[in-house]
């Protein structure tokens, strides 16, 4: 199972120092990829928030090995043709090393703000899906992508429509906030759709946002949240996260915390894990600033 690290964007880390300082940290310790997300639908307490596209597009300037990706850009929101020019564009630049997470966002402010009714919203998502494969497909719209035939792309959502688009049109499922025992038994569904759509069920990646909220002491009782508690918790939920099927798992931490802050939790997470990724890497590489 792989590990990836939300990138440097909200909040206190919403500068080009922490961006910069962030992606080239996770570039040369071993990190296999860097997450953004669509800032609108955030609450007004995680501070400010940069645009995820920009930031990307400076990471891949300021790194050379690190995959990068959104987890996800809320695709109504977009005119598809020029989020197909954008991502193609991005494509190139970072020397293909473009992963795609769609999905249909959940803020009401947002659909107000952009003029997208929500009654439109699974249509407008399987339209960008469209255009962005014909795009892609022909270049008409900007340059093609350096990946071929076109970056991979991830879909979230949980609901039986959102699986069924996820068996149908997807590379991999991009599910967050869903706890760790029913990512199994919704793996195996959206596996199983994909079978019954004539898809080859191993062709599809599980790559799982996890929301980490870090505690100084273990949290009691049975209603602990996925991901949350002391480390040695959380490190047991990625442990199972990968027993479900997970491919990768991107790490996010709840709050605004500094950046020499954010390095050392996800560190000490990796460490607790023990990981090793399908290279060999092991994760005291994140600890000790070796690759």
């Amino acid at each position: 199972m792989r590990l990836g690290v939300s990138l440097a964007q909200v909040g206190r880390l919403a500068d080009p120092a922490s961006v910069r300082s962030a992606a080239v940290a996770a570039d040369q310790v071993g990190y296999s990829s860097l997450w953004v997300l669509d800032p609108a639908g955030l609450s007004p307490a995680c501070g400010p928030a940069l645009d995820p596209l920009t930031v990307l597009t400076y990471a891949a300037a300021v790194t050379s090995r690190v995959r990068l990706g959104t987890s996800v850009l809320v695709a109504p929101w977009y005119r598809p043709a020029l989020l197909a020019r954008s991502l193609s564009s991005l494509d190139v630049l970072s020397d293909g090393r473009l992963t795609v997470g769609l999905g249909l966002g959940w803020s009401l402010d947002g659909y107000g703000a952009a003029g997208v009714p929500q009654r439109e919203l699974g249509r407008r998502l399987d339209e960008a899906l469209d255009v962005l494969g014909a795009a892609w497909a022909g270049g008409d719209v900007g340059p093609r992508p350096a990946q071929r035939p076109r970056p991979p792309v991830l879909l979230a959502g949980y609901t039986p429509d959102a699986l069924d688009r996820v068996a149908r049109r997807a590379d991999g499922w991009n599910p967050g906030g869903v706890p760790v025992a029913e990512l199994g038994p919704m793996w195996t569904t959206v596996r199983a759709l994909a079978a019954g759509h004539g898809r080859d069920p191993d062709d599809l990646a599980l790559v799982v946002r996890a929301g980490v909220h870090l505690t100084d002491r273990p949290i009691e009782g049975g209603d602990r949240p996925s991901y949350h508690g002391s480390v040695e918790q959380v490190a047991d939920d990625l442990v199972a996260t990968g027993s479900a099927g997970a491919d990768e798992v991107i790490l996010g931490l709840d709050g605004d915390h500094g950046l020499n802050e954010a390095l050392e939790h996800y560190a000490c997470i990796a460490e607790a894990v023990d990981f090793v990724d399908e290279s060999g890497w092991e994760s005291t590489n994140f600890v000790h600033g070796t690759a």
